[in-house]
């Protein structure tokens, strides 16, 4: 019985939560509707362009185009000094019209494939290894095909952009 017990306290930290998206903030931001309650969430393991930047309206429009009205699953890692929900977001892929669909698209992984986000590297050792893996040689193929952000000549990262505007 201990044992079994000993197995799950690794996953007691994770929980999911489901509910449909009423708002994006920008393209690693959403609002998620449970139970009446409005729920921010950061998507773990991306940061994408400031709505400000280059590519960051479109990031924020893409992101929308994936959740905006639709039931989203977070699998929900932890809470962030502004108290918003970072997780891992997934959504019905826009291919099934049925309202049962399984949700099996990743939207942080998306969003990198698009080239419109960066594998945020400062948190990467938060991410299990394969997850780590996936979205690494996501954000690398994204820059070999030099699509999105990448076809700017020196794309600037989010985290880089805001120290700087802070320092303003």
């Amino acid at each position: 019985m201990l044992f079994g017990v000993l197995l799950l306290l690794p996953f007691a930290a994770h929980a999911e939560l489901i509910g449909k998206v009423v708002g994006v903030s920008d393209g690693d931001t959403i609002t998620v509707l449970r139970d009446k309650e409005q729920v921010k969430i950061r998507l773990s393991g991306i940061d994408a362009p400031e709505k400000a930047q280059a590519f960051g309206n479109v990031a924020k429009q893409r992101m929308s185009d994936m959740v905006f009205g639709k039931e989203v699953r977070v699998d929900d890692r932890k809470k962030d000094k502004y108290g918003r929900t970072i997780g891992r977001v997934w959504v019905a892929s826009a291919e099934c019209q049925a309202s049962d669909c399984p949700k099996t698209l990743d939207a942080g992984m998306a969003l990198l494939t698009m080239g419109l986000a960066w594998h945020y590297k400062k948190y990467e050792m938060e991410q299990p290894e394969e997850e780590r893996g996936q979205y690494s040689f996501a954000e690398t193929e994204a820059r070999g095909k030099r699509v999105g952000l990448w076809s700017d000549a020196e794309p600037v990262p989010p985290w880089r952009w805001r120290k700087h505007v802070k320092a303003e």
